[in-house]
């Protein structure tokens, strides 16, 4: 399912770095068709959802959603997947650190959807201290938008769309970790019709982890 990465025992030192590390062609090709299909599939009875987040600066989500619960109600490959011994000990080996899932079943592991003009995830930090998000689509061309932007070594949202903020772009079968607790981070809006960007976002805690948590994700998953 995943291709590990050639430079998996430099990830930690970026982390520290920058709180980014990407990973391209981190899917199988195969792995890569199974999970789009299985999005696909849930992708039905995914939410649309459209609304300004008070608790984050009131940055925008429009966007469809679909949270953990249900995942793991309709799934069987993801939740298995994302509680995989293999995945776990990589993420291991690319911290440094000894990540664990999360003990919310909602924010283990959603699906989101990109695939309207202006279509965005705005400013936000997560709850848990990593994001692994995997994509099964994306814009292959960065000026249609979708792209990760993220502040290193800071969680002020204000500092997004400043000089400091940094832009990446991946295709489909690539993936980052991100130190998303302490990064703020944000998609750019999609600026073409037609582009889409789908990806699942796995969320990983560390042992003796306090929890911060906002009700951003109640809102955008429940």
């Amino acid at each position: 399912m995943f291709n590990v990465p050639k430079d998996a025992g430099q990830a930690p030192a970026r982390l520290a770095e920058s709180g980014y590390v990407p990973l391209a062609d981190f899917l199988t090709a195969e792995g890569l068709t199974l999970l789009w299909q299985e999005a696909a599939r849930l992708g039905d009875i995914a939410l649309r959802r459209d609304f300004s987040m008070a608790c984050m600066d009131d940055s925008p989500r429009r966007m469809t959603t679909l949270g953990g619960q249900m995942i793991a109600e309709k799934s069987q490959m993801i939740p298995r997947l994302y509680k995989g011994e293999e995945l776990i000990s990589l993420l291991g080996r690319l911290t440094g650190q000894d990540v664990a899932p999360v003990p919310d079943p909602m924010e283990r592991h959603v699906l989101n959807i990109l695939h309207q003009h202006g279509d965005t995830h705005g400013g936000h930090t997560d709850d848990y201290p990593y994001a692994l998000v995997l994509f099964l689509e994306a814009p292959s061309d960065p000026e249609d938008g979708g792209l990760l932007e993220f502040t290193p070594h800071t969680p002020d949202l204000a500092a997004l769309g400043t000089p400091a903020a940094v832009t990446a772009h991946h295709q489909a079968g690539d993936a980052y970790l991100l130190r998303s607790d302490t990064t703020a981070h944000r998609v750019t809006p999609l600026t073409r019709p037609g582009a889409r960007r789908t990806v699942l976002n796995f969320a990983y805690t560390l042992p003796n982890h306090t929890v911060h948590k906002t009700n951003s994700a109640d809102q955008l998953y429940r």
